[in-house]
């Protein structure tokens, strides 16, 4: 009798499929054999099957979250970051602050990301969070403190704040990072 096993079935958009595959399934192989989880993909339907035994749960989770941020466009070097359990993903939906406007979610996307990326790599650089701004989603990662640093970041840019009250707030969060310091 084979041990209980746990599985789960993940949409994927077929534009992040080779980024999941990588170059010769060297990204695919390296996610399972760092989570001891077997991963089953679709190419055609996006469709990405997780299995691992159910003593395993935490491998499997940990795939889970990996596969959800390649597909939320994090680089797989990113997305591995996910294996440290100090280390979270949090997806913030768009269409929270645009309602269904795809005018609006490009407009707001455009703020988060800034000309060049600059904005977006500031609030990384000032919080130690990875941002990743794909399709209908902002998604995070890194520890507690930093996504929290980072989704108040995005969140007063997604409200309306000037990018430059956003680096007065993240110089402010900065020097209180630092002052705390010991």
């Amino acid at each position: 009798m084979n041990p209980p096993e746990l599985a789960e079935v993940l949409l994927v958009p077929k534009a992040r499929i080779g980024a999941l595959v990588g170059e010769k399934g060297k990204t695919k192989k390296l996610i399972e054999r760092k989570t001891h989880s077997r991963i089953l993909i679709d190419s055609d339907s996006g469709e990405v099957e997780i299995h691992s035994k159910e003593e395993n749960s935490e491998g499997f989770h940990k795939a889970e979250r990996i596969v959800k941020a390649i597909a939320r466009g994090f680089s797989p070097q990113n997305a591995l970051l996910l294996l440290d359990e100090e280390n979270f993903l949090e997806i913030i939906e768009l269409d929270e602050f645009t309602g269904k406007s795809s005018k609006k979610m490009h407009s707001k996307k455009g703020r988060i990301i800034g000309r060049e990326g600059k904005i977006r790599e500031k609030i990384e650089k000032s919080t130690g969070a990875r941002i990743s701004v794909f399709g209908k989603t902002i998604a995070l990662i890194g520890g507690i403190e930093e996504i929290e640093k980072a989704r108040n970041a995005v969140e007063k840019l997604l409200h309306g704040a000037s990018h430059e009250s956003l680096n007065d707030y993240l110089m402010k969060k900065e020097r209180m990072g630092k002052k705390f310091e010991l």
